[in-house]
């Protein structure tokens, strides 16, 4: 299906004579018009486009720019003026992508000398406007189409998440039904989190008015984005605050190259979505697998990872923002922890937002192995500073960081906080 959508975005570039962009509703990329050759390239260019081709997805500052005039509710092509301020150098024509009443993405035209005499007040009176109009509602159709289709293998791969095993069974046998082939080879899932759902309030002007879109314009309306993705769904409580994650079920070309885990799973995390109220989104990977048999177990490994990637960014220690299961160390240990258990007595008091420089501290002092010129070094302190700090670790506590175990309660503490 992406060669369809490539074969008509040229089309528009062909009729109009000017390289498009065709984006979903969320500005992900999904296809690009060739450009020119080098002579005239920065004509056709502008920072925008080429971090959309690049990176496949808008900055929140254009996205928010071009919202501002209607997109969303336009039935018919606009112009949307340059904005230095986002980037946007250049002028933009947009062509909805339309069906039936709901947007389903943008075709981006730069409003060059090329295009400068189309008139869109009467969009249909131009030969050329008009064919592209009608290549985009093409386009609309198709989009749709995928939607509704990634909606129904992400309600599938949900229940296989989420159910119980009896409705597993039936939730597996109907996955691999739909995804043929595909559902016995390799196999990975990914979890990004916090992920808010099409409908969950976000700040301000983060959510433009798509009051005609109908429930299967989630995440099912972003494969067309997303190569190598055969199934997307929006997890609901997965995390210990409520919070829902998004699961990304990925086709490998084996068991030993999650390469294109990690890749749809950076993509995802460019999503306005993949953001908490007040924490950016992780990712995790759960350790490859062949089949649909142990995707339950695939989940909570992903989920686990995206939880740790996010606690290990806390304290200095870079996961990344993609973490996969088997490079978790401590944390495979800490994330099966309960997620409603309670702060060792020991450490309550430490934890509290008065001390935290001194949890800071202690925590680097034992991610330092107990060295205290390599903490101190990793704090930009000096050595009294910290030996001072750690006395009144000490004083807090009741803990005797001479101790191994103490040290371990210490330390195991201070990382679970964050989980």
């Amino acid at each position: 299906m992406r060669g369809d959508y490539q074969q008509l975005v040229d089309d528009i570039s062909a009729a109009l004579g000017a390289p498009a962009t065709l984006e979903d509703r969320d500005f992900g990329l999904i296809a690009f018009g060739a450009h020119g050759g080098d002579d005239d390239l920065d004509l056709m260019m502008d920072p925008v486009r080429t971090r959309s081709i690049l990176q496949r997805r808008s900055t929140a500052a254009v996205r928010a720019w071009f919202e501002a005039f209607g997109i969303a509710r336009a039935q018919s092509p606009l112009r949307i003026p340059p904005d230095p301020a986002a980037g946007v150098f250049k002028g933009r024509i947009c062509l909805p992508v339309r069906h039936r009443g709901v947007v389903h993405g943008y075709v981006w035209l730069l409003d060059d000398e090329q295009l400068a005499g189309l008139d869109l007040a009467l969009p249909y009176a131009d030969p050329r406007l008009a064919h592209a109009m009608e290549t985009a509602d093409r386009i609309g159709a198709l989009l749709a189409a995928e939607a509704r289709a990634g909606a129904e293998l992400g309600e599938l791969l949900r229940e296989l998440l989420t159910a119980r095993p009896a409705g597993r069974d039936a939730a597996r046998g109907a996955l691999r039904e739909a995804l043929g082939a595909a559902a016995d080879g390799p196999l990975a899932l990914v979890a990004v989190a916090p992920w808010r759902p099409v409908g969950e309030p976000g700040s301000a002007g983060d959510e433009p008015d798509r009051s005609a879109a109908p429930p299967d314009t989630g995440p099912g309306s972003m494969l067309a984005a997303q190569s190598g993705v055969a199934a997307l769904c929006a997890v609901p409580d997965s995390l210990p605050d409520g919070s829902a994650a998004l699961a990304a079920l990925v086709r490998l070309r084996a068991l030993t190259t999650p390469a294109p885990a990690r890749t749809a799973a950076e993509r995802l995390l460019r999503s306005p979505r993949a953001a908490g109220p007040a924490s950016a989104a992780t990712a995790g990977i759960g350790t490859p697998r062949r089949g649909l048999a142990d995707l339950p177990t695939a989940w909570s490994e992903a989920l686990a990872a995206a939880r740790a990637a996010g606690a290990a960014a806390g304290s200095g220690r870079r996961l990344g923002p993609v973490a996969q299961w088997e490079s978790l160390g401590a944390y495979r240990a800490l994330t099966a922890l309960p997620a409603d258990r309670a702060a060792d007595p020991a450490v309550l008091r430490l934890l509290q937002p008065a001390n935290t420089e001194l949890a800071r501290t202690a925590e680097t002092f034992l991610d330092s192995a107990g060295q205290a010129g390599r903490a101190a070094a990793a704090l930009g302190i000096h050595r009294q500073t910290l030996y001072y700090r750690l006395a009144r670790v000490e004083q807090l506590t009741g803990l005797d960081l001479d101790e191994g175990e103490d040290r371990l309660l210490l330390h195991m503490s201070l990382k679970a906080s964050r989980l």
